[in-house]
């Protein structure tokens, strides 16, 4: 891998990990188009990539963990429908939908209920002053929903804002609780994989795995303050657009190529 191609992906993680648009769909699609990498470096290095933009989520939002117990117990409600599900089911899900045309047929359809979820959520009040007031039962189905993120393509964040807003968030807060939320259920699915994936790291390569995670880093601060912004003035529609243009653009890339996905 070169310089240019970290910066590439790292650029992709850390501008798509945070938005409903799919960052399993679009690195997939970044390592197709550029070919001939080691595959078992580019896990490593995607795993590194993804610490660097939780780090920034981290950054971001500290004092949110400095100030109370309360969130912690919100978290640890949502976070654990995931964790259970993960153990139980994660293997059997890579084995069996880890393909394009279910990455596909996510993306496509995760776009349309964006756009149903945008018209609907323009409506609806918060029930909340806060995400710091939600009951941890709700917080739970918050994590349910995000189970629905195993399915490659989904988007973790996508399910996570339609959770949020179906327990009564409105659009930010529903964002802020998945931007927090990020921050357990990533830090424990990268560690777990890193673990895994140890042998690779090597002194040749640990120079890149660092510049990775640091313009992830970064990338991952200015992406996540400016979907605050775009979406307190714009809504989701606009993601539910892309999800279906990105979606037909996979379908139609892994049919000519034959694309095949590696877990």
């Amino acid at each position: 891998m070169t310089y240019l191609q970290a910066l590439i992906l790292a650029v992709i993680e850390g501008v798509t990990e945070f938005l409903p648009v799919s960052s399993t769909g679009h690195m997939i699609l970044a390592d197709a188009l550029m070919g001939g990498l080691d595959r078992e470096f580019v896990k490593t290095f995607e795993i590194v990539i993804q610490l660097g933009a939780i780090l920034a989520v981290l950054c971001l939002y500290a004092r949110r963990f400095i100030v109370g117990l309360g969130i912690y117990y919100r978290l640890l409600a949502a976070f654990l429908p995931t964790a259970i599900v993960g153990l139980l089911a994660y293997d059997t899900i890579k084995a069996h939908l880890f393909n394009p045309y279910v990455v596909s047929a996510s993306l496509i359809a995760g776009g349309v209920a964006l756009i149903l979820l945008d018209r609907w959520s323009a409506r609806q009040p918060a029930r909340y002053a806060s995400t710091d007031e939600i009951p941890p039962r709700r917080a739970a189905l918050i994590g349910l929903a995000q189970c629905l993120s195993m399915v490659p393509g989904v988007s973790r964040a996508a399910a996570t804002i339609l959770g949020g807003i179906a327990v009564g968030f409105d659009r930010r807060q529903a964002a802020e609780f998945s931007f927090l939320l990020a921050i357990p259920t990533m830090m424990a699915a990268a560690s777990k994989d890193l673990w895994e994936s140890r042998d690779a790291i090597t002194a040749d390569n640990v120079r890149l795995l660092l510049f990775g995670g640091a313009i992830a880093f970064v990338v991952a601060l200015v992406a996540v303050k400016a979907f605050i912004a775009f979406l307190t003035r714009h809504g989701f529609a606009w993601f539910g657009y892309y999800r279906i243009a990105i979606g037909v653009a996979f379908l139609l890339f892994a049919l000519t190529t034959g694309l095949q996905l590696h877990a």
